[in-house]
């Protein structure tokens, strides 16, 4: 392949890797809007967020599974399709239900591209020099994109309208079917083995009964045979899955990389950050606009230095990952964003922008970067080379259902909170700000935990994450 065609062949990943990236943080921007315009409750609310997230993280493996048995362009290209489909569906929908189902399609379509372009990424480009600098855009992609992301929702919200989060994927999409179709080579690994649909099916509708139980509890309670039913099902659907990992021929979640403590470690770890963060960025956003009135731009302004400070921080953790090994790092990063969210317990409407929120989101940021730099070592250090791909995946996997689960855990703990409080509060805007502090009380909580679980149970070796760094092993972004 010539080297004109590799770098455009880059341009086209890459493009396509920010457009995923973006839409996990560009949609909170829009979300006040959103909940405007489509007359959604305040605890439906997060299922903007959290149908893109569950359907990402629970067909993520499937996704790349699919890339080498039936060609990765194709399945890359595919997964396009269904994402700017879904894009243009999300940006004309006229009720809440079919904004959710939209954004589901999404991450479906996300599913697909993001593990067949970093695998494309990895055979156009030869080992050594060549794949460590293509890598090296990758990751910068997937780490600014975030910030590009809730500045663009900013703009976009402020100066057009809250669809245009959405009808912006549409030309960058477009773009990059005609440039894959054009630069991109067909590849397919001649021995994948089978695609474990059911493994996928079952665990992705085992996380949404979960998310659901969790959101509808508080308004239809939680002893009631709807909520006991959907938990339930959850288990059974969950139990299924962990049953058909343990029986298949080819499962999606090999349970033999959890003989490896590094792998529980670094896997609980992120799904705990995940649990942790979301949330916070979710109600952050909703506090700018709602409390402060900022405008959708200023929100977005408000947001970037964290962004900054989480891909500083991340490059710091490097460092300090070679000399301190990824359990030190990883669990002090945890507690530094930890004692963060504890800052967010003082929220309240009369707060300013300087110490309600810039404060807590700095010292979170500055743990964060080297959290996620640590976690992603310990959780492929030592792994089996046939198991390396599974590993790293598991890594974004686990972070993205921690995110929606954590999602609807906070939601639940707040709407509960503001039931309790509103009806004697002679200030609206205080029993919300009280029942968001809440709802950082169980994310500081959970951010300590994982600290824990990062101390006591990771033990790579800082020669074993050298090794995993030397093969190139990267986890898929998103």
């Amino acid at each position: 392949m010539r080297t004109q065609h590799k770098g455009l062949a880059l341009t086209v990943l890459a493009l396509t890797q920010l457009m995923v990236v973006l839409d996990a943080s560009i949609v909170n921007v829009a979300l006040p809007s959103i909940q405007s315009a489509l007359h959604f409750s305040s605890t439906d609310l997060q299922w903007v967020v959290n149908a893109y997230t569950l359907m990402f993280g629970g067909f993520l493996l499937l996704g790349g599974r699919f890339a080498d048995r039936l060609g990765r362009r194709r399945v890359f290209m595919a997964g396009l399709a269904l994402f700017v489909a879904a894009s243009a569906i999300g940006g004309m929908a006229g009720s809440s239900a079919v904004l959710v189902i939209a954004r589901g399609v999404q991450g479906l379509g996300g599913a697909l591209m993001s593990p067949a372009a970093l695998s494309l990424l990895t055979v156009i480009f030869a080992e050594g020099a060549e794949r460590n600098k293509a890598l090296g855009v990758w990751g910068a992609i997937a780490g600014g994109g975030a910030a590009i992301g809730v500045l663009l929702g900013g703009v976009l919200v402020e100066y057009l309208d809250w669809r245009w989060v959405f009808f912006v994927n549409i030309p960058i999409a477009v773009l990059a079917i005609v440039g894959a179709a054009r630069f991109v080579p067909e590849s397919r690994d001649a021995n994948a083995q089978g695609s474990d649909v059911g493994g996928a099916i079952t665990v992705t509708g085992g996380l949404v009964a979960l998310v659901y139980a969790l959101v509808r509890g508080n308004d239809v309670g939680w002893a009631t045979f709807q909520t006991v039913g959907t938990l339930a099902l959850a288990v059974v659907l969950l139990a299924g899955f962990l049953i058909i990992q343990q029986r298949g021929k080819s499962p999606l979640m090999p349970l033999r990389v959890f003989e490896s403590r590094n792998v529980i470690g670094a896997d609980t770890g992120l799904l705990l950050m995940g649990a942790g963060m979301f949330g916070m960025f979710f109600y952050v956003s909703l506090y700018l606009q709602q409390i402060l009135h900022y405008s959708a731009i200023k929100t977005g302004l408000a947001f970037l230095p964290v962004s900054i400070i989480i891909m500083a921080s991340a490059g710091g953790g490097s460092q300090l990952l070679t000399k301190f090994g990824p359990r030190r790092v990883g669990a002090l990063g945890m507690l530094t964003a930890a004692v963060g969210m504890v800052f967010f317990l003082r929220i309240h409407p009369d707060g300013g922008y300087l110490d309600t929120v810039l404060l807590p989101l700095a010292v979170i940021g500055f743990g964060l970067g080297p959290t996620f730099v640590s976690l992603t070592a310990a959780g492929v250090a030592g792994v089996p080379h046939e198991d390396a791909g599974v590993a790293s995946a598991l890594l974004n996997t686990s972070q993205q259902v921690g995110g929606a689960v954590g999602l609807a855990v906070l939601t639940a703990v707040s709407s509960a909170r503001f039931d309790a409080v509103a009806p004697t509060s002679a200030n609206p805007a205080a029993a919300i700000t009280s029942s968001w502090a809440w709802g950082f009380g169980v994310s500081a909580g959970l951010l300590f935990l994982g600290a824990m679980v990062v101390g006591t149970v990771v033990n790579a070796s800082k020669e074993e994450v050298a090794a995993a760094a030397a093969e190139g092993v990267v986890p898929v972004a998103g």
